[in-house]
């Protein structure tokens, strides 16, 4: 069984705040990527866990991203009983935004994989 839910807070490249609920034996890290003014990519490492992993995620994973400031509050639940899931991305966009431009990418990165196996193949 997983241990439960910790709170942790980060802040992405225009600033914008976000509180985010994760479990500790499953998450490595949240990267958001955001299209800048410019009309550029940019991604950001929204946060890292600070911990490792001390046992067994358990079956079942949830991870809530959210950001008053933006009207944004999402979350992930998904089961993964055989623990193969490596990493989950989540397109969406602040209910506040007013074009595409405004579209939030969230790589959500398992404890143990590493990014080197999770690139696609040339």
């Amino acid at each position: 069984m997983g241990r439960h839910n910790r709170d942790a807070r980060g802040a992405d490249q225009r600033g914008f705040d976000y509180d985010i609920s994760y479990q500790p034996d499953w998450l490595r890290q949240i990267k958001v990527t955001r299209t800048l003014e410019s009309g550029r990519q940019s991604t950001k490492i929204l946060f890292r866990n600070p911990t490792s992993r001390e046992q067994p995620a358990g079956p079942k994973v949830r991870t809530r991203i959210a950001s008053p400031e933006q009207t944004l509050d999402v979350e992930v639940d998904i089961a993964d009983p055989h623990g193969v899931v490596k990493r989950i991305i989540l397109v969406t966009a602040p209910a506040s935004a007013d074009a595409a431009g405004d579209e939030l990418e969230f790589t959500i990165l398992a404890a143990g994989s590493s990014e080197a196996e999770l690139e696609p193949e040339p």
